[in-house]
């Protein structure tokens, strides 16, 4: 059974067209820096790679691209989109409606929209995405796979907010978490590639991208993540603000004569290493800007590394030890320099930097710390399309 799963980020459209029999990828691909200057899908089947330049101005041009290329008479991989038999989604958030992988229907759309404004930056995206598919293959089955889920395991005492209690009672404010799918296969791939017990097991996982968190992984379970009621909390992002005083909000309201929704939007999608830098959102280009001299780009790349060390410290207390980092997604398994900084800051817990490692681990499974390090920091490339195929078939097999 072929299943096409689609994970939209932010900025990113990740695809890959699944044999789930045999687990084989027929073909993958990215549509990447979608909405910014430059944005290209890049496409492969087999050994067969295909690059292009395009504009994508929204989500549903992104998938319109994968349709296009999964078809193509050289780089495809099929004739049909019949072959297709069904598509599975990733979906950032699904409040308290969801907390397992369902069958996508009108009802779980629309509950699916009534999130949007805890996940403005990813949940309009999933809707234009599953609609497109809609459009497009109107009679196969989608399957929404929630990052919140992974995160149901939280403890109370990490999820509530100390604010007035009948918030939560009312309108269940609170910690959710994100990313779960992809914290829950790298925290498993670690401890197998470290050797370890998954259920005695002290792990931090980083999925660091253009929408990063933090997970603390006991004994194969989330009991903590950096991402809260939406995925605004946490570590400075691409264009997210991270922690911030509360209190920014109105003092800036008022200086700069806006409202609420219009400082928001800032936090989202104006701020973060964007923010910082006045430059970009993409971390390859703060790394040019940086090496040519650029003061706040190399501002930016240090906010972003300090705080990312600094919830990396603060989850080994909650777990009351560590036995491994692990670095994922698109900065965590690709930008060698930033997980250089990083590291630099873990020098308490007995962690050396393999230099010459880290420089040469892009993309693949890795130790970057050298033998003698009391905690095993690595590298594992996170498979999100993987865990959210094996969901969606078993949802859809019975069918």
């Amino acid at each position: 059974m072929n299943i096409l799963v689609i994970n939209c980020g932010s900025s990113s459209l990740k695809y890959q067209l699944i044999d789930i029999n045999t687990k084989n990828v027929l073909s993958s691909g990215i549509c990447d820096r979608i909405y910014i200057d430059g944005s290209v899908i890049k496409h492969k089947a087999g050994s067969k790679k295909m690059q292009k330049e395009t504009p994508m101005p929204d989500h549903k041009s992104a998938i319109k691209l994968v349709f296009d290329a999964l078809l193509d008479s050289e780089y495809g991989v099929i004739k049909s989109l019949d072959e297709i038999k069904a598509i599975g989604h990733r979906v950032v958030h699904g409040g308290e409606h969801f907390f397992k992988s369902v069958l996508i229907n009108d009802d779980v759309l629309g509950k699916i929209r009534d999130c949007s404004d805890l996940a403005p930056l990813h949940n309009p995206a999933h809707i234009m995405g599953i609609e497109a598919c809609r459009d497009l293959l109107p009679k196969i089955p989608q399957v929404a796979v929630f990052d919140t889920a992974f995160h149901s395991s939280i403890p109370k005492k990490a999820y509530l907010y100390a604010l007035p209690y009948e918030w939560y009672e009312k309108y269940k404010v609170r910690k959710y978490g994100f990313h779960g799918t992809s914290h829950s296969f790298v925290s498993k791939r670690t401890a197998e590639f470290l050797g370890l017990d998954i259920n005695n097991s002290k792990i931090i996982t980083c999925h660091l991208g253009n929408g990063s968190s933090i997970c603390a992984v006991k004994d194969g379970k989330s009991i903590d993540t950096s991402m809260g009621l939406t995925p605004l909390e946490g570590i400075a992002m691409g264009t997210r603000s991270g922690d911030i005083d509360p209190a920014v909000i109105q003092y800036i309201a008022k200086k700069e004569n806006l409202n609420i929704d219009e400082i928001l939007n800032i936090l989202n999608k104006k701020s973060g290493v964007l923010g910082i830098s006045k430059l970009s959102s993409d971390f390859r280009d703060l790394l040019k800007a940086d090496e040519e001299g650029n003061e706040l780009a190399k501002l930016a790349r240090g906010v972003f590394a300090y705080r990312v060390a600094k919830y990396i410290g603060s989850y080994m207390a909650a777990m009351n030890g560590i036995d491994a980092v692990a670095f994922c997604a698109g900065v965590g398994e690709n930008a060698v320099y930033i997980r250089g900084m990083i590291v630099e800051h873990l020098g308490f817990l007995g962690v050396k930097l393999d230099k010459e490692v880290n420089v040469n681990t892009v993309g693949t499974e890795a130790i970057i710390s050298t033998p003698d390090s009391n905690v095993k920091v690595c590298v594992i490339p996170t498979n999100e399309e993987l865990v959210i195929a094996q969901d969606t078939y078993d949802i859809v097999k019975g069918l």
